[in-house]
């Protein structure tokens, strides 16, 4: 007799829908059209991690106090930008061109992490205000 099993395989749902954009509220000028929150461990541990194509969106990761967050690029297979907000919303870090299969220790502690698609930050500074 042939038995049929179930493999069950976790699925990732990002916590949270697609809101309207992300934007810099000192510039006047949107960063991106579409941003996923992340609010889950699965969620802000795989982050684009396994992706082939660069998304066209971004992901804001929420944590319950600021801390450092360091970040890895394992398995990511594309550039992308990061900003790193205090709890009020401030660019405390930012990291661009954040390239595959590196790390980085940002110099900042960050109640937010915002990653984008490389070159979609333009003229953000630390300090700007970022609203989403």
């Amino acid at each position: 007799m042939i038995r049929k099993i179930k493999c069950w395989v976790p699925s990732v749902k990002l916590n949270g829908m697609v809101r309207n954009m992300i934007r810099n509220q000192s510039k006047e000028f949107v960063v991106i059209k579409k941003a996923k929150l992340c609010r889950n461990m699965l969620c802000k541990a795989l982050g684009f991690m396994f992706r082939v194509r660069k998304p066209d969106y971004a992901l804001i990761f929420v944590f319950s106090k600021e801390a450092r967050r360091d970040l890895h690029m394992l398995f990511v297979f594309f550039s992308i930008d990061v900003l790193f907000l205090d709890k009020n919303k401030r660019v405390v870090d930012i990291k661009k061109n954040f390239k595959p299969f590196s790390y980085y220790i940002p110099k900042a502690k960050a109640k937010y992490v915002i990653e984008v698609p490389s070159g979609m930050l333009r003229n953000t500074m630390i300090g700007d205000e970022i609203s989403f």
